[in-house]
């Protein structure tokens, strides 16, 4: 299997606490989808795996952002048609596409009726970003959509017969509380969603709301309250029938997300666009440069392209941080063929005061955490690299 990522870098505003590459430009989208030809056609030969170009199928497709809804569907269509022609897209793709609750209610999606339908024609499932629920907690993060948005953007998906659809949550926001947290999830497992991915509100460097926290204009949810989100998401998505499969995604039998999995376990994927990554499912990573104005200058990216070459270690330290990562855990197998009987040991034995806490569990073929190491999920990764 082999996944390719699309980036879409316009937004029409900034949101509060993302650190994503973007650009308040989409009027440059048109121009956009000409240099993103230009890449996808430049790089066709690259390879994914040793001895492996890129014309093989691929079986995941994700256009993410950045805000990809703020495409017209004439522009959506221009640009899966380009991929298409340059890339060999399986029969069984899941085929993603990042939408805002605004875009589908008051935007490009709403104008005209037959819009989403024409959407479904070319994906097949929907990462509809809404983060709460909560008027004025969407106020402070400045989001563009309302509650009510947002709920009646999942039912214009479903009307329009979109069967895989999952919601993004943020906890841990300024000024929200347990209960503003609960009556969140509730909302969102009652809308009969497929997937949930919820994450914890990270101040990341640059942003507004690390701004306004260093400021004293907003406060950090201590590690109490963040645990007790944490632990009502996983125990109210287990009574919705959701399985755990990843720390912070959520999915009904069947719905999990086949492209976010294939970063975990280690799939090649292709990333086009400023900003994007590429992974060879063996040592390369490849990383396009986050400028529009380099991209667009030099849309084959020979020239605004990172390289790096993983190593043994590094490698090593990956499969510990992305199988720990999900449900299943660490194949130990995969874990001696790679790295060696001695990286085994060495994982097994600083896995040792874990096991004893009852924070890991091996199950010989496996090495995964228990739901009560979830939160410290940290410490415990860091303690099994090399």
């Amino acid at each position: 299997m082999a996944g390719i990522y699309v980036h879409i870098p316009f937004c029409l505003s900034r949101c509060a606490y993302c650190d994503f590459y973007s650009t308040t430009r989409p009027q440059r989208a048109d121009d956009y989808l000409v240099a993103l030809s230009q890449e996808m056609q430049a790089r066709r030969q690259e390879p994914l795996s040793e001895g492996v170009a890129a014309s093989v199928p691929f079986h995941t497709v994700y256009l993410g952002g950045g805000t990809p809804s703020v495409l017209t569907v004439a522009q959506m269509e221009t640009l899966m048609a380009t991929l298409r022609n340059h890339y060999v897209v399986a029969d069984d793709v899941e085929a993603t596409v990042e939408m805002n609750p605004e875009d589908i209610v008051s935007g490009a999606y709403a104008a005209d009726a037959h819009s989403l339908l024409a959407l479904r024609m070319m994906f097949n499932r929907v990462s509809l970003g809404i983060q709460s629920f909560d008027d004025q907690l969407l106020g402070i993060i400045r989001r563009r959509h309302n509650s009510s948005h947002a709920i009646e953007a999942v039912h214009k998906l479903q009307d329009a017969g979109f069967t895989n659809i999952s919601v993004d949550l943020i906890y841990g926001l300024p000024g929200q509380t347990l209960e503003m947290w609960e009556r969140d999830l509730d909302k969102a497992f009652s809308l009969g969603i497929q997937h949930l991915s919820a994450y914890a509100l990270i101040f990341e460097p640059g942003t507004a709301i690390t701004r306004w926290r260093d400021e004293g204009k907003v406060q950090e949810a201590d590690e109490e309250t963040s645990v007790a989100m944490y632990d009502s998401l996983c125990r109210k998505a287990r009574l919705e029938g959701f399985e755990h499969y990843e720390i912070s995604n959520f999915a009904r039998p069947g719905f999990a997300s086949r492209h976010n999995s294939s970063y975990w376990n280690g799939v090649p994927y292709l990333g086009f666009g400023p900003g994007a990554h590429s992974y060879d499912g063996l040592r390369t990573r490849r990383a396009n440069k986050p400028s529009l104005e380099a991209y667009m200058t030099s849309p084959a990216c020979q020239a605004h392209q990172s390289i790096e070459y993983l190593t043994d270690e590094e490698l090593y330290n990956e499969t510990v941080l992305c199988g720990l990562r999900t449900s299943k855990g660490i194949d130990l197998e995969a874990v001696r063929r790679r790295f060696g009987a001695d990286r085994l040991d060495y994982l097994l034995r600083m896995a040792k005061p874990y096991l004893q806490g009852g924070l890991l569990i091996n199950t010989l073929q496996f090495l995964h955490l228990s739901e009560l190491a979830v939160m410290t999920s940290d410490d415990i990764i860091s303690s099994l690299m090399a």
